[in-house]
């Protein structure tokens, strides 16, 4: 990809015929700004989450509540189904290839 100007890539888009966007140079710079700030706080995140230490206790703690959260989940939409199927009148305890 070339490393054209705003002005050369407008010419080849528009034309010379057709005056440039209202507010554009506004735009693009709130636009950088606003790139910039997004990066800005991935790093300052990023950093946060390299200095700060988490004990095997903590880890552990948060596997566990996540396991139980997917356990919790899983059970449910069993719950779902077998309701669906008694409401349907559908009998759930046999194999659908059968």
């Amino acid at each position: 990809m070339q490393n054209d100007s705003i002005e050369t890539l407008l010419l080849r888009h528009y034309g010379s015929a057709v005056q440039a966007p209202v507010a554009l140079e506004e735009k693009l710079c709130a636009s950088v700004r606003q790139e910039v700030a997004k990066l800005n706080e991935q790093e300052r995140v990023a950093a946060y989450l390299r200095e700060r230490r988490f004990s095997r206790r903590k880890a552990v703690r948060l596997v566990a509540m996540g396991t139980a959260g997917l356990s919790v989940l899983s059970v449910g939409m069993a719950s779902l189904r077998t309701l669906e199927a008694w409401l349907l009148g559908q009998d759930v305890t046999k194999p659908a290839y059968s």
